[in-house]
């Protein structure tokens, strides 16, 4: 591994540690020339499957594109960068655990519109809006109407 400060190659690992969902390890290295210290973290490539569009397109899976989307909705709501980068990571781990090569974006849209439900609602309506592609104010009016149906029920 080479080192970021000096270039040099050489270097010893002084530490190594699994991380809490054992699917990367943490290493501490110190180079041999310079004497400074640095952090890599090694991984499995990642066998996530190719996303496939409404049209029939297939993509990459980007989990870039899902936290832009996310951020987006959560834009001045009390969502840290954190909670929405730990739910893109659970996505990831549960497609890649289902194997499968080939999924469907509405998939995907399926489980981030269900997370933002139960975050917080004014970010469900804003992603909402696009992912289900709002025509008009009515179909706007419907999804905020049944967002206070479930609310009075809750509150019975």
């Amino acid at each position: 591994m080479k080192c970021p400060y000096c270039g040099e190659i050489n270097n010893r690992v002084i530490d190594s540690r699994l991380s809490k969902d054992g699917r990367m390890i943490r290493r501490r290295r110190e180079c041999i020339e310079c004497g400074r210290r640095f952090t890599t973290y090694e991984k499995l490539e990642d066998l996530l499957p190719m996303v496939v569009k409404k049209d029939g397109r297939r993509e990459v899976f980007s989990r870039e594109k899902i936290i832009t989307g996310i951020r987006k909705a959560c834009q001045k709501r009390p969502i840290s960068m954190t909670q929405i980068e730990e739910f893109v990571d659970s996505l990831e781990l549960h497609f890649q655990d289902l194997g499968k090569k080939e999924i469907p974006s509405s998939e995907i849209g399926e489980m981030v519109i269900t997370t933002l439900r139960e975050w917080d609602e004014v970010a469900y309506v804003r992603f909402a809006s696009v992912y289900r592609q709002f025509k008009d104010v009515h179909e706007f009016m419907i999804e905020l109407e049944e967002i206070l149906k479930e609310k009075k029920k809750g509150k019975e």
